[in-house]
């Protein structure tokens, strides 16, 4: 959904006109409140928000099934290394560059 000029409004405008600005988001629409004439904050219907919530928790557990099957691609491959040497090892260059 695009944001049209009349989505944006000004923090004065938006406390005296709340209770408008909040019919016309539950009909739909969304709101972007601006302060010094930079946006900072948005009005938009709570169950809306709660979809996109839904959204991005999909896309994380989408993005970690990714990561899940590289790992997988990985050890098929045999693209792997002991945990405890790998960080040992890391540790040891840590430690020499501090010095």
């Amino acid at each position: 959904m695009a944001i049209h000029a009349r989505d944006v409004v000004p923090f004065t405008q938006a406390r005296a006109r709340l209770s408008e600005l909040a019919e016309e988001v539950k009909a739909g629409a969304e709101k972007v409140i601006t302060r010094n004439g930079e946006s900072y904050v948005a009005l938009i219907d709570a169950a809306r928000l709660d979809y996109y919530h839904q959204l991005e928790e999909e896309r994380m557990t989408l993005l970690l099934l990714e990561d899940a099957r590289r790992g997988f691609e990985d050890i098929e491959a045999g693209r792997t290394e002991d945990a405890a040497e790998s960080i040992a090892r890391r540790l040891k260059r840590l430690r020499q560059s501090t010095r």
